[in-house]
């Protein structure tokens, strides 16, 4: 596939996705969104890949918002029908059932923040930047910012980011909860690529269903969060993986997963 705002590049297990628009810190515009969605839909098609590392272009972004003027000129109907084109690719980020682990290597500023947010796991450089400075420009966030940036970081803290539009670095995201990891900066894509690379040696199917049962149970009631976890139990336990791993575990070896 050719893009012209992002590059794709598989290494073994693992998908590199990489917004590519350093000259505009990699703004999201509509035509971005496109290929992002053309992209991770590929990615979810390919058996090969198992784990997806998404970043930005250069060492000063990951994403710094969205494309201010295509923002400027957004009409109440062409507004709401941007944020849900976002949300829409943002929630298939979340759903693609395989690992997204975002690498933040600079400024991730509204849209960007929210698409880290959308990531399975956030890796931030030493020098990454966060917020959602929305609030400054008159507006909200378009692409499950308010919704997101709760659950992760708690509704107290996420009210304060939000309407103050203040940045935060990196140290500060960590201790919130908004990222996992923090590297430095020289170190961020080759700690990426190591956890990517674990995670790909994991079940594939265990693994699609571990992210089913959390991101779906966040939105039940805990009753009938147990329930769907047990069904996916129950369904997990009939893979030719689930087999492998118990014999391997008592054959004292590391098991081979084909994701089947």
């Amino acid at each position: 596939m050719s893009f012209e705002n992002i590059l794709i590049e598989r290494e073994g297990a693992v998908t590199t996705i990489t917004l590519n628009r350093p000259k505009v810190l990699n703004a999201l515009n509509a035509q971005t969104l496109d290929e992002l969605t053309t992209a991770f839909e590929a990615v979810a098609a390919d058996a090969e890949t198992r784990v997806v590392i998404l970043t930005g272009a250069g060492d000063k972004s990951f994403v710094a918002g969205a494309d201010i003027n295509e923002l400027a000129v957004q009409t109440p109907v062409g507004g709401r029908d941007h944020a849900r084109r976002g949300q829409r690719l943002f929630d298939r980020i979340e759903r693609l059932g395989k690992p997204v682990v975002a690498a933040v290597n600079g400024f991730a500023l509204g849209g960007g923040c929210e698409l880290a947010m959308a990531c399975t796991m956030r890796i931030a450089a030493d020098t990454a930047r966060f917020g959602q400075p929305e609030i400054n420009l008159g507006i909200i966030p378009g692409y499950a910012g308010s919704q997101r940036l709760p659950r992760l970081v708690g509704r107290g803290r996420a009210q304060e980011l939000l309407l103050t539009g203040d940045m935060i670095g990196a140290d500060e995201a960590h201790r919130i909860g908004l990222v996992n990891r923090v590297v430095p900066a020289a170190q961020l894509m080759d700690e990426t690529r190591k956890l990517a690379q674990t995670l790909a040696t994991k079940a594939p199917v265990a693994v699609r269903y571990i992210l089913d049962a959390v991101a779906t149970g966040a939105d039940m009631a805990f009753a009938e969060a147990e329930d769907h976890e047990a069904t996916l139990f129950g369904l997990v336990s009939t893979t030719d993986d689930m087999r492998e791993g118990t014999r391997a575990f008592l054959e004292k070896r590391k098991p081979t997963f084909t994701g089947k």
